[in-house]
């Protein structure tokens, strides 16, 4: 099994996606940690095709749950995943939780993927690309995004979730954990 967990930013991919690998014991990938190199240097923006070596040696694993979006390289994981999970819930959800997050990130300042050294600031709200900002203003474009690339016809081996609401993330966890297990 190889799911591939997107949505807008903010809506609950990492979280979900290590559910998920906790409860089927499957390796996690968060495309943000491969990203996010130290100094906030974003792979996905100054090297390109490292980046895409990266995600690519994650993704020849047997089976895994992945979290992102990025789109330089979506089309290789979704050729190789065999099921997406869409968290597609409504904007009201998906901003509460990102301004929260973000709020205890600044709050608490942990280092957001080990070795990198970066920590998330309130100044940092205030830049175009921060996921606050992000999050809004790609929110419909995402919608619109998600809902045609899943009906593609490339992508029709894929086992498809749309999550609309979070309620419906533990009835999810429960059912890929059964046919995992065969229980």
């Amino acid at each position: 099994m190889r799911i591939a967990v997107v949505g807008t930013s903010g809506s609950g991919k990492t979280t979900l996606a290590g559910r998920l690998a906790r409860a089927l014991d499957l390796p996690q990938i968060e495309l943000d940690a491969i990203n996010h190199q130290p100094g906030w240097v974003a792979l996905n923006e100054t090297d390109r095709p490292e980046f895409a070596r990266r995600v690519e040696a994650a993704i020849v694993q047997a089976a895994w749950v992945l979290a992102g979006n990025y789109s330089s390289v979506r089309d290789r994981v979704w050729a190789r995943a065999t099921h997406v999970v869409w968290l597609d819930y409504p904007r009201h959800v998906v901003m509460r939780r990102v301004i929260w997050r973000s709020f205890v990130r600044a709050v608490d300042r942990k280092e957001l993927w080990p070795g990198t050294g970066n920590r998330e600031t309130f100044s940092m709200w205030l830049r175009r690309d921060h996921p606050i900002r992000w999050s809004w203003n790609t929110y419909h474009r995402r919608k619109r995004e998600y809902a045609a690339r899943l009906e593609e016809p490339r992508f029709a081996h894929l086992a498809r979730f749309r999550l609309t609401e979070p309620k419906q993330a533990d009835l999810l966890v429960e059912e890929l954990k059964r046919v995992w297990t065969g229980g």
